[in-house]
């Protein structure tokens, strides 16, 4: 479910009108079940001391808003307005504890900002030089889509309890203890790597 403030518009979340939207500074906020966000509930660990087949997932949200910005470029005329959009996302979920294999409930929390370019070349060209992230414009943006990626790049590459109740024995090889670089890849590491594109629908 989402909600909207009161507007001359209303816009759907799952096919955003991005310069729409930003031209209206508008905004949207919801909460959404993380089963409902295939790849985020995946990453989840399920506790395997729970008993029967309990969801990781069960009753947690993602609750998120997103606000358009119309924004002036200094010395450019109206035309030249800059098209962006910011988000604010937060959640928990159960991970596995690298050190006890154990599920920690990790707080994952995003704020992004997005500038919204005409094509694709531009949009790689900024990128590259942008904190920001630079993006296709799309007259149909899924937001779901969006803030599930954004979610899964800002989960932690190790997550680890500050102190686990019973942490497995450390590993030794010749001489050395194992570190944080031994630890499995993250499973969404690459994600970072990967170019967004416009997300067509």
């Amino acid at each position: 479910s989402y909600t909207a403030p009161m507007a001359a518009r209303e816009f759907d979340p799952f096919r955003l009108d991005v310069e729409a939207f930003a031209r209206a500074g508008a905004s949207l906020e919801g909460r959404w079940p993380v089963m409902q966000l295939d790849r985020l509930a995946g990453s989840a660990f399920p506790d395997p001391e729970a008993a029967g087949s309990a969801d990781p997932v069960a009753g947690r949200e993602v609750a998120w808003r997103m606000r358009g910005e119309w924004r002036a470029v200094r010395g450019g005329l109206d035309s030249d307005r800059q098209i962006w959009l910011h988000l604010d996302a937060q959640t928990e979920l159960p991970l596995e504890c690298q050190r006890c294999l154990k599920p920690v409930v990790t707080p994952v929390d995003v704020q992004r900002s997005f500038l919204f370019v005409r094509g694709e070349d531009a949009a790689a060209q900024l990128d590259a030089d942008s904190e920001d992230d630079v993006l296709a414009l799309t007259r149909a943006l899924d937001l779901r889509e969006l803030i599930e990626d954004e979610l899964l790049l800002a989960l932690p590459l190790v997550p680890r309890h500050e102190v686990c109740e019973a942490p497995l024995p450390v590993a030794f090889d010749d001489g050395e203890a194992a570190t944080d670089a031994d630890a499995p890849p993250h499973p969404f590491a690459g994600l970072a790597a990967l170019k967004r594109g416009s997300r067509l629908n």
